[in-house]
Protein backbone atom coordinates (compact mmCIF):
# COMPACT_ATOMS: atom_id res chain seq x y z
CA UNK A 1 0.00 0.00 0.00
CA UNK A 2 1.37 3.56 -0.81
CA UNK A 3 2.22 5.25 2.10
CA UNK A 4 0.32 8.73 2.82
CA UNK A 5 0.83 11.55 5.28
CA UNK A 6 -1.41 12.40 7.77
CA UNK A 7 -0.26 15.79 8.79
CA UNK A 8 -1.76 19.01 8.62
CA UNK A 9 -0.34 21.60 6.63
CA UNK A 10 -1.56 24.11 8.18
CA UNK A 11 -1.23 23.67 12.23
CA UNK A 12 1.64 25.26 13.78
CA UNK A 13 3.10 24.96 17.02
CA UNK A 14 1.25 26.11 20.19
CA UNK A 15 1.85 29.69 21.75
CA UNK A 16 4.91 29.49 24.64
CA UNK A 17 3.40 29.23 27.76
CA UNK A 18 5.62 32.52 29.04
CA UNK A 19 3.84 34.27 25.40
CA UNK A 20 0.38 32.88 26.89
CA UNK A 21 1.26 34.02 30.94
CA UNK A 22 2.36 37.86 29.55
CA UNK A 23 -0.82 37.35 27.18
CA UNK A 24 -3.15 36.72 30.01
CA UNK A 25 -1.67 39.73 32.19
CA UNK A 26 -2.16 42.03 30.24
CA UNK A 27 -5.98 40.90 29.75
CA UNK A 28 -6.13 41.10 33.50
CA UNK A 29 -4.88 44.61 34.12
CA UNK A 30 -7.23 45.53 30.24
CA UNK A 31 -4.55 48.15 29.42
CA UNK A 32 -4.72 47.05 25.15
CA UNK A 33 -4.15 49.99 23.38
CA UNK A 34 -0.77 50.65 23.58
CA UNK A 35 -0.32 53.94 24.82
CA UNK A 36 -2.82 52.89 27.82
CA UNK A 37 -0.07 52.40 30.11
CA UNK A 38 0.01 53.03 33.83
CA UNK A 39 2.39 55.90 35.51
CA UNK A 40 6.14 54.20 34.86
CA UNK A 41 4.94 50.83 32.92
CA UNK A 42 6.49 50.98 29.21
CA UNK A 43 3.81 48.93 27.98
CA UNK A 44 4.12 45.24 25.99
CA UNK A 45 4.38 47.17 22.14
CA UNK A 46 7.48 49.81 23.71
CA UNK A 47 8.75 46.73 24.88
CA UNK A 48 8.94 44.57 21.87
CA UNK A 49 10.06 47.46 19.51
CA UNK A 50 12.90 47.89 21.92
CA UNK A 51 14.11 43.88 21.93
CA UNK A 52 13.41 43.97 18.05
CA UNK A 53 15.50 46.79 17.51
CA UNK A 54 18.18 45.09 19.32
CA UNK A 55 17.97 41.58 17.85
CA UNK A 56 17.99 42.78 14.53
CA UNK A 57 20.36 45.65 15.08
CA UNK A 58 18.60 48.55 14.15
CA UNK A 59 18.11 52.35 15.87
CA UNK A 60 14.36 52.82 15.59
CA UNK A 61 11.36 50.25 15.60
CA UNK A 62 7.88 50.23 15.12
CA UNK A 63 5.17 47.29 15.87
CA UNK A 64 1.83 48.03 13.52
CA UNK A 65 -0.86 45.92 12.83
CA UNK A 66 0.20 43.72 10.09
CA UNK A 67 2.74 43.15 7.53
CA UNK A 68 0.65 44.76 4.90
CA UNK A 69 0.55 47.69 6.69
CA UNK A 70 4.46 47.94 7.67
CA UNK A 71 4.71 48.66 3.44
CA UNK A 72 2.61 50.48 2.66
CA UNK A 73 3.47 52.74 5.92
CA UNK A 74 7.21 52.38 4.71
CA UNK A 75 6.15 53.26 1.13
CA UNK A 76 4.09 56.71 2.89
CA UNK A 77 7.20 57.59 4.83
CA UNK A 78 9.54 57.88 1.50
CA UNK A 79 6.60 59.88 0.01
CA UNK A 80 5.39 57.17 -2.63
CA UNK A 81 2.04 58.65 -4.01
CA UNK A 82 -0.45 58.21 -6.54
CA UNK A 83 0.75 57.76 -9.82
CA UNK A 84 4.34 57.03 -8.66
CA UNK A 85 6.17 53.91 -10.30
CA UNK A 86 7.52 51.36 -8.03
CA UNK A 87 9.53 48.56 -8.40
CA UNK A 88 8.63 44.88 -6.75
CA UNK A 89 9.27 40.90 -7.33
CA UNK A 90 6.82 39.74 -10.07
CA UNK A 91 7.38 36.67 -8.24
CA UNK A 92 5.79 37.64 -4.68
CA UNK A 93 2.36 37.22 -2.87
CA UNK A 94 -1.06 39.61 -3.32
CA UNK A 95 -0.27 42.15 -0.06
CA UNK A 96 3.12 43.59 -1.69
CA UNK A 97 1.98 44.81 -5.02
CA UNK A 98 -1.36 45.46 -3.10
CA UNK A 99 0.54 47.57 -0.68
CA UNK A 100 2.17 49.73 -3.48
CA UNK A 101 -1.45 50.02 -5.00
CA UNK A 102 -3.27 51.03 -2.06
CA UNK A 103 -1.33 53.66 -2.47
CA UNK A 104 -2.47 54.76 -5.96
CA UNK A 105 0.92 53.99 -7.03
CA UNK A 106 1.94 51.67 -9.79
CA UNK A 107 3.78 48.58 -9.59
CA UNK A 108 6.51 47.81 -12.26
CA UNK A 109 7.47 43.86 -11.82
CA UNK A 110 11.20 42.61 -11.99
CA UNK A 111 11.07 39.55 -13.04
CA UNK A 112 12.35 35.52 -10.79
CA UNK A 113 15.34 33.40 -11.68
CA UNK A 114 15.29 30.23 -10.91
CA UNK A 115 16.70 30.32 -7.88
CA UNK A 116 13.50 32.34 -6.63
CA UNK A 117 15.25 35.54 -6.65
CA UNK A 118 14.89 39.14 -8.12
CA UNK A 119 16.48 38.89 -11.52
CA UNK A 120 19.05 41.32 -10.76
CA UNK A 121 19.88 41.68 -14.41
CA UNK A 122 15.89 42.60 -15.03
CA UNK A 123 16.08 45.46 -12.00
CA UNK A 124 19.41 46.75 -13.66
CA UNK A 125 17.24 47.74 -16.76
CA UNK A 126 14.31 49.46 -14.74
CA UNK A 127 15.84 51.41 -12.30
CA UNK A 128 15.71 54.46 -14.34
CA UNK A 129 11.78 53.62 -13.91
CA UNK A 130 11.46 54.04 -10.17
CA UNK A 131 12.87 55.35 -7.40
CA UNK A 132 11.96 53.10 -4.45
CA UNK A 133 12.06 49.40 -4.98
CA UNK A 134 10.28 46.73 -2.54
CA UNK A 135 11.91 44.16 -2.41
CA UNK A 136 10.54 40.73 -1.15
CA UNK A 137 12.58 37.94 -0.06
CA UNK A 138 9.83 35.66 -1.34
CA UNK A 139 9.58 32.35 0.37
CA UNK A 140 12.69 32.82 2.31
CA UNK A 141 15.23 33.33 -1.07
CA UNK A 142 17.59 36.34 -0.47
CA UNK A 143 19.09 37.51 -3.56
CA UNK A 144 23.07 38.85 -3.36
CA UNK A 145 21.91 41.74 -1.50
CA UNK A 146 25.81 43.75 -1.95
CA UNK A 147 25.31 43.66 -5.80
CA UNK A 148 21.61 44.81 -4.98
CA UNK A 149 22.28 47.57 -3.16
CA UNK A 150 25.21 49.33 -5.09
CA UNK A 151 22.77 48.50 -8.33
CA UNK A 152 20.42 50.57 -5.93
CA UNK A 153 22.61 53.16 -4.49
CA UNK A 154 24.24 54.11 -7.57
CA UNK A 155 21.10 54.71 -9.21
CA UNK A 156 19.64 56.77 -6.07
CA UNK A 157 16.71 54.01 -5.33
CA UNK A 158 15.10 53.83 -1.78
CA UNK A 159 14.77 49.87 -1.15
CA UNK A 160 12.07 48.77 1.45
CA UNK A 161 12.77 45.24 2.29
CA UNK A 162 9.71 42.75 2.79
CA UNK A 163 11.24 40.32 5.74
CA UNK A 164 8.01 38.43 5.69
CA UNK A 165 9.71 35.23 5.24
CA UNK A 166 12.89 36.21 6.25
CA UNK A 167 12.77 37.15 9.95
CA UNK A 168 15.78 35.48 11.45
CA UNK A 169 17.80 35.02 8.09
CA UNK A 170 21.14 36.79 7.25
CA UNK A 171 22.89 37.55 4.18
CA UNK A 172 26.88 37.27 5.04
CA UNK A 173 26.12 37.88 8.58
CA UNK A 174 23.75 41.03 8.59
CA UNK A 175 20.15 40.48 9.56
CA UNK A 176 17.20 40.49 6.61
CA UNK A 177 16.04 43.87 6.67
CA UNK A 178 19.20 45.42 7.15
CA UNK A 179 20.59 46.46 4.10
CA UNK A 180 17.83 48.96 2.63
CA UNK A 181 15.96 52.12 4.19
CA UNK A 182 13.78 50.28 5.94
CA UNK A 183 12.81 46.37 6.42
CA UNK A 184 9.04 45.52 6.94
CA UNK A 185 8.59 41.54 8.81
CA UNK A 186 5.10 40.10 9.72
CA UNK A 187 3.58 38.31 12.20
CA UNK A 188 1.28 36.46 10.53
CA UNK A 189 -0.01 32.89 11.82
CA UNK A 190 2.37 31.25 9.21
CA UNK A 191 5.04 33.14 9.60
CA UNK A 192 8.25 33.04 11.95
CA UNK A 193 6.89 34.64 14.91
CA UNK A 194 3.16 33.94 15.60
CA UNK A 195 0.49 36.78 16.85
CA UNK A 196 -2.43 35.69 14.19
CA UNK A 197 -1.56 39.03 12.88
CA UNK A 198 1.18 42.32 13.28
CA UNK A 199 3.74 43.62 11.72
CA UNK A 200 7.14 45.37 12.58
CA UNK A 201 9.01 48.27 10.83
CA UNK A 202 13.12 48.78 11.15
CA UNK A 203 15.23 51.67 10.08
CA UNK A 204 18.17 53.33 10.86
CA UNK A 205 17.00 57.17 9.96
CA UNK A 206 15.25 59.40 12.52
CA UNK A 207 13.15 61.06 9.37
CA UNK A 208 11.70 58.22 8.31
CA UNK A 209 10.94 56.07 11.52
CA UNK A 210 9.46 59.58 12.83
CA UNK A 211 7.00 59.62 9.99
CA UNK A 212 6.12 56.36 10.23
CA UNK A 213 5.45 56.40 13.88
CA UNK A 214 3.14 59.36 13.19
CA UNK A 215 1.94 57.97 10.49
CA UNK A 216 0.52 55.01 12.51
CA UNK A 217 -1.13 56.54 14.90
CA UNK A 218 0.79 57.86 17.64
CA UNK A 219 -1.51 61.17 18.54
CA UNK A 220 1.05 63.00 19.61
CA UNK A 221 2.08 60.07 22.08
CA UNK A 222 5.55 59.35 20.49
CA UNK A 223 7.61 59.62 23.79
CA UNK A 224 6.22 56.25 24.88
CA UNK A 225 8.60 54.82 21.86
CA UNK A 226 11.52 53.32 23.75
CA UNK A 227 12.91 52.52 20.15
CA UNK A 228 11.72 55.93 18.62
CA UNK A 229 13.90 58.39 17.51
CA UNK A 230 14.21 61.90 19.68
CA UNK A 231 11.68 64.41 20.30
CA UNK A 232 13.27 66.55 17.88
CA UNK A 233 12.74 64.65 15.12
CA UNK A 234 8.64 64.98 15.49
CA UNK A 235 8.92 68.87 16.34
CA UNK A 236 8.30 69.76 12.08
CA UNK A 237 6.23 66.53 11.14
CA UNK A 238 4.08 66.07 13.73
CA UNK A 239 2.01 69.01 12.08
CA UNK A 240 1.81 67.68 8.76
CA UNK A 241 1.96 64.08 8.45
CA UNK A 242 -1.63 62.14 8.65
CA UNK A 243 -2.34 59.62 11.00
CA UNK A 244 -3.54 56.58 9.21
CA UNK A 245 -3.89 54.33 12.13
CA UNK A 246 -2.22 50.67 12.09
CA UNK A 247 -0.72 50.44 15.65
CA UNK A 248 0.08 47.02 17.30
CA UNK A 249 -1.69 46.57 20.73
CA UNK A 250 -0.49 45.41 23.91
CA UNK A 251 -1.92 41.97 23.58
CA UNK A 252 -0.15 40.76 20.66
CA UNK A 253 2.72 42.29 21.70
CA UNK A 254 2.96 40.23 24.85
CA UNK A 255 2.51 37.25 22.83
CA UNK A 256 5.18 37.86 20.65
CA UNK A 257 7.85 39.16 23.21
CA UNK A 258 9.04 36.05 24.55
CA UNK A 259 8.90 34.18 20.81
CA UNK A 260 12.32 36.38 19.68
CA UNK A 261 14.37 34.42 21.82
CA UNK A 262 13.08 31.17 19.88
CA UNK A 263 13.95 32.98 16.86
CA UNK A 264 17.46 31.28 16.23
CA UNK A 265 16.14 27.78 17.74
CA UNK A 266 13.32 27.68 15.32
CA UNK A 267 16.13 28.61 12.04
CA UNK A 268 17.83 25.35 13.23
CA UNK A 269 14.89 22.99 13.20
CA UNK A 270 13.64 24.21 10.21
CA UNK A 271 16.73 23.92 8.73
CA UNK A 272 16.88 20.44 9.82
CA UNK A 273 13.64 20.00 7.91
CA UNK A 274 14.49 21.84 5.15
CA UNK A 275 17.90 19.49 4.88
CA UNK A 276 15.28 16.17 5.04
CA UNK A 277 13.01 17.44 2.10
CA UNK A 278 16.01 18.29 -0.30
CA UNK A 279 17.82 15.24 0.64
CA UNK A 280 14.65 13.21 -0.47
CA UNK A 281 14.25 15.04 -3.37
CA UNK A 282 17.87 15.35 -5.29
CA UNK A 283 18.69 13.59 -7.97
CA UNK A 284 14.83 13.20 -9.35
CA UNK A 285 14.62 13.07 -12.77
CA UNK A 286 13.01 15.81 -14.26
CA UNK A 287 12.70 17.87 -10.61
CA UNK A 288 15.00 20.75 -9.89
CA UNK A 289 15.62 22.21 -6.32
CA UNK A 290 16.79 25.04 -5.73
CA UNK A 291 20.17 26.34 -4.77
CA UNK A 292 21.02 28.35 -1.77
CA UNK A 293 24.07 30.16 -1.74
CA UNK A 294 26.37 30.34 0.80
CA UNK A 295 26.53 33.40 2.24
CA UNK A 296 22.54 32.69 2.89
CA UNK A 297 21.67 32.11 6.19
CA UNK A 298 18.36 30.77 5.45
CA UNK A 299 14.55 29.80 7.57
CA UNK A 300 13.67 27.12 6.14
CA UNK A 301 9.95 27.55 6.68
CA UNK A 302 8.58 26.71 3.49
CA UNK A 303 10.55 24.28 0.39
CA UNK A 304 10.21 24.87 -3.26
CA UNK A 305 11.13 22.99 -6.27
CA UNK A 306 10.67 23.19 -9.92
CA UNK A 307 9.54 21.56 -12.83
CA UNK A 308 10.91 23.21 -15.65
CA UNK A 309 8.82 22.73 -19.09
CA UNK A 310 6.88 20.55 -17.92
CA UNK A 311 2.98 20.38 -19.35
CA UNK A 312 0.42 22.32 -17.44
CA UNK A 313 -1.67 19.13 -17.19
CA UNK A 314 1.05 17.01 -16.27
CA UNK A 315 2.02 19.30 -13.02
CA UNK A 316 -1.73 19.42 -12.16
CA UNK A 317 -1.82 15.73 -12.20
CA UNK A 318 1.00 15.51 -10.13
CA UNK A 319 -0.37 18.44 -7.38
CA UNK A 320 -3.45 15.91 -7.36
CA UNK A 321 -1.83 12.80 -6.95
CA UNK A 322 0.15 14.20 -3.67
CA UNK A 323 -3.03 15.57 -2.30
CA UNK A 324 -4.33 12.34 -2.58
CA UNK A 325 -2.06 10.95 -0.13
CA UNK A 326 -2.03 14.06 2.17
CA UNK A 327 0.98 16.67 0.87
CA UNK A 328 -0.43 19.85 -0.07
CA UNK A 329 1.61 21.29 -2.87
CA UNK A 330 1.16 25.25 -4.20
CA UNK A 331 1.55 25.44 -7.61
CA UNK A 332 2.23 28.97 -9.02
CA UNK A 333 1.37 27.90 -12.82
CA UNK A 334 -2.21 28.46 -12.95
CA UNK A 335 -3.78 31.79 -14.02
CA UNK A 336 -6.24 32.01 -11.58
CA UNK A 337 -5.21 32.65 -8.20
CA UNK A 338 -6.23 29.89 -5.15
CA UNK A 339 -6.10 30.36 -1.79
CA UNK A 340 -2.73 32.23 -0.73
CA UNK A 341 -1.10 31.57 -4.18
CA UNK A 342 -1.29 34.11 -6.89
CA UNK A 343 1.07 35.75 -9.54
CA UNK A 344 1.57 38.92 -11.27
CA UNK A 345 -1.08 38.16 -14.26
CA UNK A 346 -3.71 37.65 -12.14
CA UNK A 347 -3.61 41.27 -10.29
CA UNK A 348 -5.56 43.24 -12.65
CA UNK A 349 -5.33 46.49 -10.65
CA UNK A 350 -1.54 46.14 -11.23
CA UNK A 351 -1.07 45.94 -15.33
CA UNK A 352 2.28 44.25 -16.26
CA UNK A 353 4.08 43.37 -19.39
CA UNK A 354 4.37 39.21 -20.00
CA UNK A 355 8.18 37.99 -18.77
CA UNK A 356 8.53 35.04 -20.75
CA UNK A 357 11.51 33.61 -18.57
CA UNK A 358 9.47 34.44 -15.32
CA UNK A 359 6.52 32.92 -16.28
CA UNK A 360 8.41 30.27 -17.46
CA UNK A 361 9.57 29.61 -13.76
CA UNK A 362 6.39 30.18 -12.01
CA UNK A 363 5.11 27.68 -14.95
CA UNK A 364 6.87 24.91 -13.11
CA UNK A 365 7.13 25.96 -9.51
CA UNK A 366 5.58 24.07 -6.48
CA UNK A 367 5.67 25.39 -3.08
CA UNK A 368 5.03 23.79 0.54
CA UNK A 369 4.58 24.99 3.69
CA UNK A 370 7.25 23.35 6.91
CA UNK A 371 5.55 23.99 10.40
CA UNK A 372 7.50 23.05 13.16
CA UNK A 373 4.66 20.34 13.72
CA UNK A 374 5.98 18.33 11.54
CA UNK A 375 9.18 16.06 12.38
CA UNK A 376 12.23 15.15 10.43
CA UNK A 377 10.45 12.26 9.70
CA UNK A 378 7.44 13.52 8.29
CA UNK A 379 9.59 15.79 6.19
CA UNK A 380 11.23 12.57 5.06
CA UNK A 381 7.90 11.30 4.37
CA UNK A 382 6.27 13.96 1.89
CA UNK A 383 9.87 13.97 0.42
CA UNK A 384 9.13 10.24 -0.64
CA UNK A 385 5.49 10.77 -1.91
CA UNK A 386 6.91 13.57 -4.06
CA UNK A 387 9.86 11.71 -5.36
CA UNK A 388 7.37 8.70 -6.53
CA UNK A 389 4.40 10.94 -7.67
CA UNK A 390 6.65 12.91 -9.83
CA UNK A 391 9.04 10.15 -11.02
CA UNK A 392 5.92 8.15 -12.40
CA UNK A 393 6.05 10.23 -15.31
Amino acid sequence: MAERFTGSFTQQEPIPEEAIAAAVEVMRHGRLHRYNVAGGEAGEAALLERDFAALTGARYCLAVASGGYAMGCALRALGVGPGDAVLTNAFTLAPVPGAIASLGARPVFVGVTEDLTIDLADLEAKLGEARVLLLSHMRGHVCDMDRLMALCDAAGVAVIEDCAHTMGARWRGVPSGRHGAIGCYSCQTYKHVNAGEGGLIVTDDADLAARMVLLSGSYMLYERHLAGPPAEAYADLRYEVPNVSGRMDNLRAAILRPQLALLEDRRQRWSERYAALEEGLRDVPGLTLVPRPAEEEFVGSSFQFLLLGWRADRIADVVGRCAARGVELKWFGPEEPSGFTSRYGAWRYAPSEPMPRTDRVLAGLLDLRVPLTFSVEDCALIARIVRQEVASF
